[in-house]
């Protein structure tokens, strides 16, 4: 299974690179292979992919971009730049690095929010103004991650 990494990383370096040289694909195949040595991956707990939620997840992650980069372009060219900044403790049911890491950059992904600190079960946001932290509020983002990723645990 380290090989099919291993092979995964090499060939996004290739594809990123566009640089196909003896010395670069050696290089590459260097990196690859000492990142994956080095990286204790659990397979006991490898995580699963819902490639069905995962075609509806990342249109309607986009969809939240740009919908919030909207939102705080109005905010900023408004002259008396109406925010209320605030710092949010989000408590979540996701446990898995995984599941965290991806709940987390999504946040952070949506202008006007970022994700401060991630620890299990806990993130500390920050929210340029009310309207930016409702789906945080109402659980959507988490809720969508949870049925993109899932442990071999869960189920």
């Amino acid at each position: 299974m380290r090989i099919v990494y291993a092979g995964a990383i090499l060939l996004l370096w290739l594809v990123l690179s566009a640089s196909y040289e003896f010395i670069h694909v050696l290089i590459g195949a260097v990196t690859a292979t000492t990142i994956v040595w080095l990286n204790p991956i659990s397979f006991a707990k490898a995580r699963k992919v819902s490639w069905l939620s995962a075609i509806t997840y990342f249109p309607w992650l986009f969809v939240r971009v740009v919908m919030s980069g909207f939102h705080v372009s109005k905010l900023i060219l408004q002259p008396g730049l109406p925010i209320k900044p605030k710092l949010l403790h989000i408590k979540t049911q996701l446990r898995s690095d995984g599941e965290l890491f991806v709940l987390g950059n999504s946040i952070t992904l949506t202008p006007g929010t970022i994700t401060i600190e991630v620890a299990p079960g806990e993130l500390l946001v920050h929210a340029i103004d009310a309207h930016s932290q409702q789906d945080l509020s109402k659980g959507l983002l988490e809720e969508r991650v949870s049925r993109l990723l899932s442990t071999e645990e869960k189920r």
